[in-house]
């Protein structure tokens, strides 16, 4: 987002705590379903030390939830609606959230933006049938939907992340074959989500034959000098930052501070946004970041977005200079998918309110080709998506920016990650899973079924 960076954040929690608060206890109006109403439980966080990520995701959602309301109707003449649980992005809110919101009637989906939240809901959101998007982030494994019936980590897991990442340093050197003996670092959040990827790391690293060390940053990240220290002795080719929130433009003004070049930092999804290279200045200049959708505003989508929704007054932003920055533009991303989900569900159900596992069916039939995301007017902002019964994902496509110091700029294809590698990977640990929880996977007929009540 151009124009507010953790720092400023503060300021926002100063200002909207009392609001933000307020949500927890006190949804919106028009949040009850009724019968032409699907509704989202938004368990939000605008406040805190990751109120920046979850202002600009949220507030895309929400203002693309309210393009299709205002401009559409709904979907099919279904109105959509939400309200926000404010978690702070702390687990036990989370969970409190989820116990709260849960009783209001035909939910579509649960969206936290959350991997500990998300760990925490799997067994809960399995039982009442209602399905859980991990948009880039979540648990590597239920990309397996045999197993996983509900939880759909869309667009990108973290595994296919960590080979799309080491495949781009790779082509650095002229290929896969290239990285024996190259050395690379992994400077990770100290969290359920930032440790996620160290198997994968380790994995990869054995394959290509390249030196790797990780090293673990805590929460939050303020202080990162000792971290950096180390990375100075060691030397590396690449340091892949695999961050959240405040510590992202920590390490990049440490890294100058050692003397580490920020064109030699590659930064993972959660690392990939305005706000983490606006607060570091000119340390940020050259950085590299993953990403699975653009930023800009000269998508047709976000043109309409400003025009229908801001336009009348219902715009989710306060800055409204952070319309079409990298956290705003994956929130209305997470709003197509969500919604284009529902509307291929409801060409099979009817076009009425749905059930969970309706939605689930419409998740498990997600298919969106390059022809209708243009459609959607959101060419060059995504490029696709693919998700099976089998296959919660989609492709795991990516592509890498690198910040100029003003904005961010492509540097890449589209890349693809090792699929032959990692779906093994995927399918033992499902099984395990599954194992130890008793559950038996499903088939594709049992997919193909979808409760109405």
């Amino acid at each position: 987002m151009p124009s507010l960076s953790f720092r400023l954040a503060g300021a926002l929690r100063a200002t909207t705590m009392a609001a933000a608060l307020a949500l927890t206890t006190v949804p919106f109006a028009h949040s009850q379903a009724r019968a032409d109403e699907q509704y989202f439980p938004l368990q939000s966080y605008r406040v805190g030390p990751y109120a920046a990520g979850g202002t600009g995701f949220f507030g895309g959602f929400i203002d693309y939830l309210n393009l299709i309301n205002t401009r559409d109707g709904g979907v099919n003449g279904v109105k959509l609606t939400w309200d926000e649980c404010e978690t702070q992005y702390e687990v036990e809110r989370g969970v409190e959230c989820y116990e709260r919101q849960k009783s209001h009637k035909d939910i579509a989906t649960w969206n936290p933006l959350s991997v500990g939240i998300a760990y925490a809901m799997i067994d809960r959101i399995t039982n009442d049938k209602v399905p859980l998007l991990t948009i880039n982030h979540g648990r590597t494994d239920s990309t397996d939907g045999s197993v996983f019936k509900y939880v759909f980590p869309l667009l990108l897991n973290p595994y296919s992340e960590t080979s799309g990442i080491v495949n781009y340093i790779a082509g650095k050197f002229g290929g896969v074959d290239s990285l024996k003996g190259k050395k690379i670092a992994v400077l990770y959040h100290g969290s359920p989500y930032g440790k996620e990827t160290i198997p994968i790391y380790e994995l990869l690293a054995k394959k290509y034959g390249f030196e790797l060390q990780q090293i673990e940053v805590p929460h939050p990240g303020n202080e990162q000098q000792s971290q950096w220290l180390t990375i100075r002795r060691w030397r590396p080719d690449y340091v892949v930052l695999r961050g959240w929130g405040v510590m992202n433009p920590v390490a990049l003004k440490t890294a100058q501070k050692v003397g580490f070049p920020a064109d030699h930092i590659v930064g993972n999804v959660w690392s990939n946004s305005e706000e983490d290279v606006l607060p570091a200045g000119a340390a940020a200049k050259g950085y590299v970041a993953i990403t699975t959708q653009a930023s800009g505003t000269e998508y047709p989508v976000v043109q309409e977005i400003v025009k229908t929704v801001y336009g009348a007054g219902k715009g989710n932003l306060d800055d409204k200079k952070r319309i079409g920055s990298v956290y705003h533009n994956l929130g209305i991303v997470n709003g197509i998918l969500n919604v284009e989900a529902i509307r291929i569900a409801q060409e099979k159900f009817g076009h009425r309110t749905l059930t969970g596992d309706e939605v689930r069916w419409g998740l498990e039939h997600l298919k969106l080709d390059p022809a209708r995301v243009e459609a959607l007017g959101a060419k060059g902002l995504f490029h696709s998506i693919n998700v099976t019964w089998k296959n919660h994902e989609g492709d795991g496509l990516v592509t890498f920016q690198q910040w100029d110091g003003a904005k961010w700029k492509v540097v890449s294809d589209w890349i693809a990650p090792d699929w032959a590698l990692l779906r093994p990977i995927i399918e033992k640990s499902a099984t395990a899973y599954a194992t130890e929880h008793q559950i038996k996977p499903r088939t594709e007929a049992d997919a193909d079924k979808a409760a109405a009540n």
